[in-house]
């Protein structure tokens, strides 16, 4: 039986990204499709989504719902996989200019409720027959915009009498939890009952997320380590208790790697494509680097690079008190990325102190991240928690030996180069255990060291570009998950 899947997010690769989630929302349903798995994806309506399908069609109208207007359901393909999207198509909630969360004064759209409470009552509408060829066996829901969904297939369920369709929840960052004052609870068309602990209420609240973990009949989280994390007190962000709970309906499966996007072999834009047997071109990816950010011209000086959204989550308070000692050591640093205010000016005031040692650009730019994971020689990821990471992924494959916090993905993906690992041909990058200054520093000063030893620093590097970390083995695991939901 060919098992057909809906996959509902609110962002996927190319159509729309702001983070790594629209990257797994557009790299895992080609992946499963190679398997044999019908995987379609749901999204909002966005300008950026409708521009980017073609053959697109209306399938249904949902009606007039959420204060949308009239509701339509459209279908398109998404090339060059040829993945089938859906489309909610309300365009008083979705046709807005710029981020496609926040208003023009970077403030959550007051109507955020509505516009994701759209987005999963559309998927269960469509688990219940709104597209008359094609019904999914399961649906996926990926973080609290589509927390809803599998709360509207338990009301529907109880309302037509009928079996619901099975849902799972993944969880990319439970941070982010989509929480609404309880009054807004009466423009969700949920019955009343839903709002109590065992439901939708979070603390007084409503919680799009907590709903998806509550009814969801499975939940993933996107790495093995984050999945045991997220059940304690120090990283549940309150919700460790339900978590809990749930402990044996939680599995943890690794994020992968698109190769076809980030593969330095066959990478188009950075400076010189290389491969781990001949990666002379690396060199080259790094001088093109340091002219493009104002960095000095040196081969010999450690180049450390950052693509990150500049938070606390991500650690970047912590490299910002660290940037003398790789400074100090002869070493560069490149910043790409936008977030916090204190830490862009943070980051800004450093470069100003360091010319032509470090050198940061605001904002994101797709091929400015690549040429900052090719050219770099360490790609640093010091985060507070991280849910899986793909950055370091990223660098693996460009032979970038990743700095990480051991924490989350990072953990389960990077080795640190100890004489142990080193002797048993396991390093892959440096890794700092306490989340402090003396923690990052003595990752640094290893990264130096390593760099001395150019014999193990070649091995380390070849190791690193040799991982495969494909999208294959993540989507035979949701593959899995899925099983045992129908064989139920």
């Amino acid at each position: 039986m060919t098992v057909c899947v809906l996959h509902v997010a609110a962002e996927m690769y190319p159509l729309l990204k702001t983070g790594g989630l629209a990257d797994v929302v557009g790299a895992l349903p080609p992946a499963q499709s190679q398997l044999g798995t019908d995987a379609r994806v749901l999204l909002p309506g966005f300008p950026a989504v409708l521009g980017g399908l073609a053959d697109l069609e209306p399938v249904a109208d949902l009606g007039a719902v959420f204060g949308a207007g009239a509701v339509r359901l459209e279908r398109g393909v998404l090339a060059p996989h040829g993945v089938v999207v859906y489309v909610v198509r309300a365009d008083a909630f979705y046709d807005r200019p710029g981020n496609p969360y926040l208003d023009a004064s970077h403030h959550p759209y007051a109507d955020n409720d509505r516009r994701f409470a759209l987005l999963g009552w559309a998927a269960a509408r469509i688990a219940t027959g709104a597209d008359p060829g094609w019904t999914p066996h399961i649906v996926h829901a990926h973080d609290w915009h589509a927390g809803l969904a599998p709360a509207y297939l338990r009301a529907f369920e109880r309302q037509s009498g009928r079996p619901r369709v099975p849902s799972v929840m993944t969880v990319h960052n439970l941070a982010y939890q989509g929480t609404f004052a309880a009054e807004h609870f009466g423009v969700l068309q949920l019955p009343h009952d839903f709002y109590s602990i065992d439901g939708v209420e979070f603390y007084g609240h409503v919680s799009f997320l907590k709903a998806g973990l509550f009814y969801a009949e499975r939940i993933t989280t996107v790495s093995p380590t984050y999945a045991r994390e997220i059940q304690t007190q120090a990283q549940g962000a309150g919700l460790h208790g339900l978590l809990q709970t749930r402990s044996h309906d939680i599995s943890g499966i690794l994020n992968g790697v698109d190769y076809a996007i980030w593969n330095p072999s066959a990478d188009t834009t950075i400076d010189t494509r290389y491969t781990a047997a001949k990666p002379a071109g690396k060199a080259k990816c790094k001088a093109a680097l340091q002219e493009r950010m104002g960095l000095a011209k040196s081969d010999d000086a450690l180049l450390f690079g950052v693509v990150s959204r500049l938070t606390e989550q991500k650690g970047l308070d912590l490299l910002l008190s660290s940037i003398p000692d790789i400074v100090q050591r002869g070493g560069q640093l490149a910043v790409l990325g936008t977030g916090d205010p204190a830490l862009e000016t943070g980051m800004k005031n450093a470069a100003a102190a360091h010319p032509g040692a470090v050198a940061v650009e605001l904002g994101f730019d797709e091929t400015l991240s690549h040429a900052i994971i090719a050219g770099s020689d360490i790609v640093m990821v010091p985060s507070r928690f991280e849910p899986c990471g793909l950055t370091q992924l990223y660098a693996l494959a460009y032979g970038s030996l990743p700095l990480v916090h051991r924490v989350g993905g990072l953990a389960d993906t990077v080795v640190d180069a100890s004489l142990e690992n080193l002797a048993d041909q396991l390093a892959t990058g440096c890794v700092f255990e306490t989340f402090d200054r003396d923690g990052i520093v003595a990752a640094i000063r290893r990264a130096f060291a390593l760099r001395s030893r150019r014999t193990d620093w070649k091995a380390v590097v070849r190791r690193a570009m040799t991982q495969n970390f494909g999208w294959e083995a993540a989507a035979l695991r949701y593959g899995e998950v899925y099983g045992d939901i129908v064989r139920r």
